[in-house]
């Protein structure tokens, strides 16, 4: 019904949704972590989005990569696997990165995600080699997110993290804070969605 949306971010919201308006309309959009970081306040945008109608809510999924919408998609259609875990999935890795591990039956990558335990992980890797063969995702940047963080490149991500949140209405000092936190255990992150993801989660425990 509502396959693309091209407007302004009016407002971000957390943990991963915005409202974009468009021709006095304005569009309530829940995202996967990649889109989410990828959108600007009050800038322009395009949305590749799903609509999804439940018997108590019709929901819009938003992507900013039309192949990734194509494997949201894929997802959905398997047994038990709802809007919500497909979401997570692609939170928790790219499109790419998913059809990486499937290929390669990478079975711990998959319990990794929130929701997801040994016998459901099983069960996607043989439903998901059918259902992802066909779709063609952009692997160029999965051997960098492979490699380690460059220590010149952490200090930017850092920044990028930190205005994200700022402008999600965190204060400035509750970002350093939950980054702080995230950061806490020596762990390297290759890339701001990675890291705006685990100090997401702090405020989660902060509550």
């Amino acid at each position: 019904m509502i396959g693309l949306i091209n407007g302004q971010v009016q407002y971000l919201m957390a943990p991963t949704a915005c409202i974009m308006t468009t021709s006095g309309v304005g569009y309530d959009i829940e995202l996967p972590l990649p889109s989410f970081c990828q959108l600007r306040l009050n800038e322009q945008a395009s949305i590749w989005t799903h609509f999804h109608v439940r018997e108590d809510a019709q929901l819009l999924y938003g992507f900013i990569d039309r192949k990734e919408r194509d494997v949201f998609r894929q997802l959905i259609k398997i047994n038990g696997v709802g809007a919500k875990m497909a979401l997570a999935m692609l939170s928790a890795m790219s499109a790419a990165e998913l059809k990486m591990h499937v290929e390669q039956d990478s079975e711990a990558a998959l319990t990794r995600i929130p929701g997801i335990g040994k016998k459901t992980a099983q069960r996607l890797l043989i439903e998901l080699k059918d259902k992802l063969k066909n779709i063609e995702v952009d692997s160029s940047n999965l051997e960098l997110a492979m490699q380690p963080v460059p220590i010149s490149a952490e200090g930017s991500i850092i920044a990028e993290v930190e205005g994200a949140l700022i402008s999600l209405g965190y204060k400035e000092k509750e970002a350093q804070q939950a980054i702080k936190a995230a950061k806490s255990n020596g762990e390297t992150f290759a890339d701001t969605q990675s890291l705006l993801k685990a100090t997401l989660q702090q405020f989660q425990s902060f509550k």
